[in-house]
């Protein structure tokens, strides 16, 4: 294996001269409605990721498949969901019909006693909940990295984090299908040092952010790698000093594991920084197409430093090499967005390689609520934040790659990870979005 360059400088988003980020046909998602049925309707479920093989592939285990979402009962507000967040997986033979097996660590939001993830009666799992991650299942070996969110020792609400990972547990498809089963063993993998990663106490009043850890093996190295979001101490000649625009410091992180132990990690400097451009980019992941590097991230309207516009987003970037330097594709980074009359209908994209084109899932947040500001939901009674919160999957977009350019040329169905074996349908000879 190669070693890694400790020494580089790493790539920063920079909108001058773009033109800055405007929406357009090829990275305006369809409005879209909830689906017809839901393998969970009892829940709001959000972030999901599939269970992959070290080589980054979907997992096919004994032809099942698994995806994993942050979850919490449907009967709270959908604002209070992230402080009671808890994995929670789902099956399918074909991609496209999910069953929910229920906790992966082996709790119930629901009460439900005889929830089939796992065989603990408790939830053992690091951080008074658990956040966004990913999955491995390497020769048989299941590892769940997760965000460690909350300090148990605190008795009011905290937003610490920690990178975290269970594992030690084992998949079953001796029976009706598969399920997951406990005991796990969880291990805290990585926690902010200050000078790379912003800790806690350096972020004052902003937004913390240091989570998202997923797992990557480079092709074209064979090093093994977790990115995930961080912020960086900015320096004081950055934003030319100015501490408003300092404060938007949101980065990729690195870390590297040495003997390719996905429990044996060492930090590495970021890969890309947002400073002075944005606070949270979120779920960083990387597609490797045609030897080209694409670097991944979702972000929000408000967290744009001041005098800079962008959207509820999946932005993206490319290079030749993990290392960088990547360029923002489309010119400003800009993938995939929400149609403008439903600015806020999805987020938490997720791209996930497919021959020659990616397959990008989120969850749908409030389709159809047209408003400037996500913090105007908070002015709704809990019953109608309720009513309006789809907390389901979104239809799959198909997205055509060509060099430093996308767009979006078709969908599928709401829920839909067809294995990579499986032929999609042909497209139109010109896709264009359905009228508004």
């Amino acid at each position: 294996m190669s070693e890694p360059n400790d020494d580089r400088t790493w790539s920063r988003w920079t909108l001058d001269g773009t033109g800055g980020i405007e929406r357009t046909e090829p990275t305006t998602a369809p409005a879209a409605g909830v689906p017809d049925s839901d393998p969970a309707p009892d829940l709001h479920i959000w972030d999901t990721w599939p269970l992959r093989t070290r080589s980054g592939e979907v997992a096919s285990v004994d032809g099942w498949q698994v995806l994993i979402s942050l979850t919490a009962p449907a009967d709270v507000t959908p604002g209070e969901r992230h402080d009671i967040a808890e994995h929670r997986y789902f099956v399918s033979r074909d991609g496209r019909e999910w069953t929910d097996r229920g906790p992966v660590f082996g709790t119930d939001a629901l009460g439900d006693e005889d929830a089939e993830g796992g065989d603990s009666p408790h939830n053992d799992a690091l951080g008074t909940r658990q956040w966004a991650g990913s999955a491995l299942y390497d020769d048989g070996d299941l590892y769940l990295f997760y965000t460690a969110a909350g300090d148990p020792d605190s008795e009011a609400l905290s937003y610490t984090q920690r990178l975290a990972v269970g594992h030690g547990a084992s998949v079953d498809t001796s029976g009706d299908g598969l399920t997951i089963e406990g005991p796990w063993t969880h291990e805290i993998l990585l926690e902010a040092d200050g000078e790379w990663y912003e800790t806690q106490a350096q972020s004052g009043e902003m937004t913390y952010t240091f989570r998202d850890p997923w797992f990557f093996a480079d092709p074209a190295t064979g090093r093994t790698h977790l990115l995930f979001e961080s912020n960086t101490p900015a320096a004081s000649g950055d934003c030319g000093g100015d501490a408003d625009q300092q404060a938007f410091n949101g980065c990729v992180g690195l870390a590297v594991s040495p003997s390719g132990d996905p429990l044996d990690w060492e930090f590495r400097p970021p890969i890309f920084d947002s400073v002075c451009v944005n606070q949270e980019i979120e779920r960083p992941h990387v597609v490797v197409h045609e030897g080209r590097y694409y670097l991944l991230v979702s972000s929000h309207v408000d967290t744009f430093a001041p005098g800079l516009a962008g959207y509820d987003a999946l932005y993206g970037f490319v290079a030749d090499s993990l290392d960088g330097d990547y360029r923002p594709l489309n010119g400003s980074g800009l993938v995939v967005t929400n149609p403008a009359t439903a600015p806020f209908q999805a987020y938490s994209w997720l791209a996930i390689p497919h021959g020659e084109e990616l397959l990008v899932s989120g969850f749908l947040n409030y389709p159809g609520f047209n408003v400037d500001r996500l913090d105007e939901i908070a002015a709704l009674s809990g019953e109608e934040q309720r009513r309006r919160f789809a907390g389901t999957l979104t239809p799959t977009l198909r997205v055509a790659i060509d060099g430093e350019e996308t767009r979006i040329h078709g969908t599928l169905d709401h829920w839909a990870f067809p294995s990579g074996t499986e032929t999609l349908p042909p497209l139109a000879d010109e896709w264009s979005l359905p009228a508004e």
